[in-house]
């Protein structure tokens, strides 16, 4: 990591195209403006985390729906292959109870 120490109108450049300023400082607060082409995302850290969190859980509740709505033998194949969610337990030998 690169440690630079900067005052209120100083700026620092990342590649030929950012630029990161000292917009002013306030008490413990430091207010910066950054400067890059609109193909650079510029997004703050705490929001790329909460974002990855929301979509690791909307992947894992889409699993486990998937599990649910899907016919008993496929379910079956599903949680055997995925290791998503328990199998029923009605039917431990996986057969149809309707079939001799």
């Amino acid at each position: 990591m690169l440690v630079l120490t900067r005052r209120s109108g100083q700026s620092i450049r990342i590649g030929p195209n950012v630029e990161v300023r000292v917009v002013r400082i306030e008490g413990d607060r430091v207010v910066i403006g950054i400067v890059a082409p609109r193909h650079v995302a510029v997004v703050r850290a705490e929001l790329v985390e909460q974002v990855s969190g929301e979509v690791r859980d909307a992947s894992e509740a889409r699993a486990r729906l998937r599990v649910m709505l899907a016919p008993r033998g496929l379910r079956q194949m599903i949680t055997a292959d995925d290791g998503i969610g328990e199998p029923d337990g009605d039917d431990p030998e996986g057969s149809d109870p309707g079939i001799a």
